[in-house]
């Protein structure tokens, strides 16, 4: 597919021993790749395989990558905090002492803060290594998943970009037609305002000479024909292979440039219409090209 967006969503679940997992994997519009990633705790490794894999499919967007997992209760592990025990002995030591308090009873001990703890990790490091394989194959699956809806995107992407190229070239190919008339117009335009001034007696070598001077200050043939060129390089760009909307988007600032030129340079209201149509027409091009990777 030529082109991809750069906003989607990917899920996976997997299981393995006492543990279940699941992995989203979801990305927004952004001028670089930035990666985000959430995990349980005591898999660190996981990151690391997060990161590469996106690395590995995208190249623009902000991809965030969530992991969520738990572990069964019958798998769960528990261990006693000795010392925290002894810190909770210690402390009350003195109340023991003085006859306050009476002496604890295993079952109060074990009700404390902190005494009984839940191991989030896995005591086997082979284990360990066999659940975070099985993580990082889920945290692939969720990356395809996010690569494919930004597929579907850029193919979307595909036919809104054409439409608007099209709509370009529709209105440049008007502006030439109608910027043929104004050397005529600048002629006209002049001759009446040097009769105005200096009446019948208005040289006529003179009305020539300064109407065609503003006709070639008025002249936008280049401007037309760098729009032209950029035209073609937008369809290129948008059929080519791999990611284009970086250079999409500084050929969305040249057509601006000229736009603007073309503009200015306008002696007839119907090409400024015309101008004003085309600006627009690519500032809507614009917008669509920040969705593109």
């Amino acid at each position: 597919m030529p082109l991809n967006g750069m906003t989607g969503f990917g899920r996976a679940e997997g299981a393995a021993g006492d543990w279940s997992w699941s992995v989203e994997a979801r990305s927004v519009n952004g001028r670089n790749l930035e990666v985000r990633f959430r995990g349980p705790p005591g898999f660190d490794t996981l990151e690391r395989v997060a990161r590469d894999g996106t690395q590995a499919r995208f190249a623009r967007g902000q991809v965030t990558i969530g992991v969520q997992a738990k572990r069964s209760e019958g798998g769960a592990q528990v261990r006693i905090n000795l010392d925290q025990i002894e810190r909770y002995l210690e402390a009350g030591a003195g109340l023991l002492a003085a006859g306050k308090a009476a002496p604890p009873s295993l079952d109060g001990l074990l009700a404390l803060r902190g005494v009984v703890e839940a191991a989030e990790t896995l005591d086997d490091p082979d284990a360990q290594a066999a659940i975070e394989a099985a993580m990082a194959l889920s945290i692939g699956a969720a990356l395809e998943g996010l690569a494919e809806a930004r597929r579907e995107e850029g193919f979307a992407l595909v036919g809104v970009l054409i439409t608007l190229v099209d709509r370009i070239e529709l209105l440049v190919r008007h502006a030439g037609e109608t910027a043929a008339g104004q050397p005529a117009a600048i002629k006209a335009r002049f001759e009446a305002r040097m009769i105005e001034l200096l009446g019948e007696a208005a040289p006529v070598d003179r009305v020539v000479t300064e109407a065609a001077a503003m006709a070639v200050k008025a002249d936008v043939r280049e401007e037309l024909d760098r729009l032209a060129g950029h035209i073609d390089g937008a369809r290129a760009l948008i059929a080519g292979e791999g990611p284009s909307g970086r250079r999409l988007d500084f050929l969305t600032q040249e057509f601006m440039r000229e736009a603007n030129t073309l503009c200015s340079k306008s002696a007839l209201s119907a090409l400024t219409s015309i101008g004003l149509d085309l600006k627009a027409t690519i500032e809507q091009f614009r917008e669509q090209v920040q969705n593109v990777e």
